[in-house]
């Protein structure tokens, strides 16, 4: 937003011993979105109460204080603190959100380069890897290894290595475009967020089925980023079991473990998302992730465990997984809490789930049966075992 614009869309928020109808402040607080949005874009907008197409800097500016059908209406329908809060941070963060959709596309364009040049890169190298398979079998043929073949195979195998460092430098830049583009689409979600799409001040919105709830739990369990370091490099804090540093902060919208009381006043673990940090009184705000108990909840950080932002890979980072029979909290299939476990099977391949045994007093070990669950999805438990 250019520095006039910015002055006369504040001038313009006070609206002291002015009143509107719902339905205007409504109309007000989408249309400034909606404005700044398209001032960004460099395009129109159109008034949410009177319909009149204009350039969306003199919507802003006007504060969309024209008519409704012939009769005149406020500069700006808003009769709380609240409602004037959203409105005055819903337009940076809607240009906020042009920025990142503007920021997604460029990444985009260039991961759809680096994936070009590495199935290019793929076939230049197949050309040396087929000369080292036929010098092979020459060799096999005349059952001798001469010098000659043993020179020509070290400068193939030489030159393989290198398209191989090659192929997988292009491949690291690509994971590092799409880590960039999970975090943008993060951002924007939390911006969107912030611009009032979860106001409290507008109507309730439907609740998410919990099916659908499940689903996307799902499938944020499965594009967890493997963990792929270069030779040497160890797997960093958050790579499955590895706990996070001691003086690390969740960032808002980081899933973590939350300890909460319930309804019953029995504590519990629940998922849920960071809204925010303080580091004045080191304690988090987080929202319950299952929307039919919506709550917010103020908690210290010895309540909160972060959930790991990497799968490790068993067949080259064992130690960075939990070991059979260690105690951890893991999420209970089809629901938002997570329970004490024992590991039955921790994962084989990069893809597999831990295999794990629940606490469950309705059996005679005290143990359910073997259950999977996801990387994502298991913590360590610093609780003692149950004996």
């Amino acid at each position: 937003m250019k520095s006039d614009d910015s002055q006369f869309f504040l001038r313009n928020l006070d609206v002291k011993g002015q009143r509107g109808t719902s339905r205007k402040k409504n109309g007000a607080r989408r249309g400034v979105v909606r404005a700044a949005t398209e001032l960004v874009k460099g395009k129109k907008a159109r008034c949410s109460t009177c319909r009149e197409s204009s350039k969306a800097s003199a919507l802003l500016s006007t504060g969309f204080g024209k008519h409704s059908r012939g009769k005149p209406t406020p500069a700006l329908a808003v009769s709380s603190a609240t409602s004037l809060f959203s409105l005055w941070i819903g337009a940076p963060y809607a240009m906020a959100l042009v920025s990142a959709d503007s920021r997604i596309a460029e990444l985009l364009t260039e991961l759809h380069q680096l994936i070009k040049q590495t199935q290019e890169e793929r076939s230049r190298s197949e050309h040396n890897l087929v000369n080292i398979q036929k010098t092979h079998e020459r060799m096999q043929t005349e059952n001798k290894i001469s010098p000659y073949y043993r020179t020509k195979l070290r400068g193939l195998y030489t030159t393989a290595k290198a398209d191989a460092e090659a192929e997988c430098n292009i491949l690291r830049k690509a994971l590092d475009k799409i880590a960039e583009i999970k975090s943008l689409l993060e951002e924007r979600r939390i911006a969107a967020k912030i611009a009032g799409l979860y106001n409290d001040s507008e109507p309730p919105r439907k609740t998410m089925r919990r099916g659908v709830l499940m689903t996307l739990l799902q499938q944020s369990a499965m594009t967890l980023p493997l963990w792929i370091g270069k030779p040497g490099d160890k797997p960093p804090p958050l790579c499955g079991a590895i706990p996070a540093s001691g003086d690390y902060v969740a960032k808002p919208g980081d899933k973590v473990a939350a300890r909460v009381k319930a309804v019953d006043g029995d504590e519990q673990w629940i998922l849920a998302e960071v809204v925010s940090y303080s580091h004045a009184t080191n304690k988090y705000e987080v929202d319950d992730i299952d929307e039919e108990g919506k709550e917010r909840h103020t908690l210290s950080r010895r309540r909160i465990i972060p959930l790991p932002q990497w799968k490790a890979n068993p067949e080259t980072d064992p130690e960075a997984l939990f070991q059979k029979e260690q105690l951890v909290l893991a999420l209970y299939p089809q629901t938002t809490c997570f329970y004490r476990a024992l590991i039955h099977t921790p994962p084989q391949r990069p893809q597999d789930d831990y295999s794990v045994l629940f606490e469950d007093t309705s059996y005679a070990d005290g143990y359910s049966p073997p259950l999977n669950v996801a990387q994502r999805y298991v913590v360590a438990c610093k609780e003692p075992k149950k004996k």
